[in-house]
């Protein structure tokens, strides 16, 4: 995994009406300053691997942290995961060789001299130990039993907490310090007693995370304690790149806070359309197996002019907490289950085969299926996509979003020719009894404002320029 470190300006913007806030942050994506940018086929290789494990991320975010100096500490922002956590000194990943770049990759972290250990009794020791109760944790933490029975355990520190992803984990001791957001006009806005994991063991994750997931711990949730708004809603725009270092090195605009909160001037720039609200809005699924996802139903998919009825596991959650379609900032490409990919794939070979070769080599090199040459000469056949949600909510996808087109050759005497792939791939791998049924994957987000609406439990999608938008945001 590879990371930039590009640091942009952060903004609050206030609206001039009302006393409510929006926080702007600046997504940078971690391919921005990569090697991996000169080899086409060894970037998609990579950037599907790294999907199928549902390892690391794509984008990062940065903030301030302590004091006595502030750090300047670059996470990935990840929707999958409820936890802020970061690598601390001393620090060692666990088979991270290849995931990693020492000259882009965020060093381990100092602990600044104002971090205090959460306590063993605290709220958020109970959170990250999955609610066990404080009496258990205090002692774990060796306090004794009268002080546990008099709740007399505040210089005993909470336990160590594990944490999994797909195909990494961490373990790490809960800290808290001042979070400080630089703002366009002083003072800054500080969070006092943020909640954080200090990890000095990891396996696959050489980069800390600010989890969005729906958590206590989560980044918008403790921005919440501060001003209640900043947790009622969040979205993000994520600029179309087609792996493009120039369009890589755009921030992504990451937006906190309500926009009907605000005065009709701030709303005016942050949707620019006609319409006041084109957001198409699906109901967010509950699960409480997995509450911290953002879950919703996907019914359909349509390529070209066929409807494709997904399977049923994707449009609900059953009781054991299997099913539905997460939605996830930190995984690349999206995961249907085989039998339904097998579907749409099928129905997008049928209507490129007229026009195009297939191009089995590209496949091989990429990791990427179906693939096609795509010459000038051929005639484009290239079907729209469209996904359906729950509530009667349908996305048509922007056609960069589903199939990436490329020169592919020119090495070894090879002509080159331009081919194009489809950037969903094959969730087999989701075990039948656990877990979602497919992602929503941040590739397949390009192009689209997605809001988080946590008041009403939905979620929303629209249309958008996004490097329009951060210019006028900020």
């Amino acid at each position: 995994m590879a990371s930039s470190i590009f640091i942009y300006a952060f903004f609050l913007l206030i609206s001039a009406t009302s006393s409510s806030k929006l926080l702007l942050f600046p997504l940078t994506h971690s391919l921005s300053n990569s090697e991996l940018l000169n080899n086409t086929h060894h970037l998609l290789k990579s950037t599907t691997s790294r999907s199928i494990t549902a390892q690391g991320g794509d984008y990062t975010i940065s903030f301030s942290l302590g004091s006595a100096p502030k750090r300047t500490v670059t996470l990935y922002m990840d929707t999958g995961s409820d936890t802020v956590w970061l690598p601390c000194k001393p620090f060692t990943c666990i088979m991270c060789e290849g995931e990693s770049d020492p000259k882009t990759t965020p060093p381990p972290q100092n602990l600044s001299a104002s971090a205090a250990p959460v306590t063993c009794q605290s709220r958020a020791c109970s959170a990250v130990h999955s609610t066990l109760p404080t009496s258990d944790l205090c002692a774990m933490a060796r306090c004794p039993l009268e002080s546990i029975e008099m709740s007399e355990c505040h210089n005993y520190s909470c336990p160590s907490f594990y944490y999994a992803y797909g195909d990494g984990s961490f373990v790490a001791r809960l800290y808290k310090d001042n979070l400080e957001i630089p703002m366009s006009s002083p003072p800054s806005l500080v969070i006092k007693n943020f909640t954080f994991g200090c990890a000095h063991e990891s396996l696959g994750e050489p980069i800390g995370v600010a989890g969005f997931g729906r958590g206590a711990l989560s980044l918008p949730a403790q921005l919440a304690v501060f001003s209640p708004h900043l947790g009622t809603q969040f979205s993000y725009c994520l600029v179309s790149h087609s792996f493009e270092t120039e369009r890589l090195r755009q921030p992504s605009p990451l937006i906190l806070g309500r926009v009907d909160s605000v005065g009709s001037e701030n709303k005016a720039k942050r949707v620019p359309t006609s319409q006041p609200d084109d957001f198409a809005y699906t109901p967010m699924l509950e699960n409480s197996k997995h509450p911290y996802y953002y879950y919703v139903g996907l019914e359909a998919i349509t390529v070209g002019n066929h409807r494709l009825p997904a399977p049923e596991n994707m449009k609900t959650i059953d009781r054991k907490g299997n099913g539905g379609m997460v939605v996830d900032s930190g995984t690349t490409y999206s995961m249907l289950p085989e039998e339904f990919y097998n579907s749409v794939v099928s129905e997008f070979a049928k209507r490129m085969k007229s026009g195009h070769k297939r191009a089995k080599a590209v496949e091989d090199r990429t990791g990427l299926s179906p693939c096609y040459y795509v010459d000038e000469g051929a005639k484009r056949l290239v079907p729209q996509m469209v996904l359906h949600f729950g509530g009667n909510s349908s996305v048509v996808m922007p056609r960069k979003n589903y199939f990436y087109e490329f020169m592919d050759g020119g090495d070894d005497g090879k002509v080159k020719r331009k081919a194009g792939c489809m950037m969903v791939m094959n969730g087999g791998y989701f075990p039948e009894s656990g877990g979602p049924a497919g992602l929503l994957g941040n590739y397949q987000q390009q192009g689209l404002e997605v809001v988080y609406d946590l008041l009403k439990k939905r979620m929303g999608f629209a249309r958008r320029n996004c490097a329009s938008l951060w210019e006028r945001l900020s």
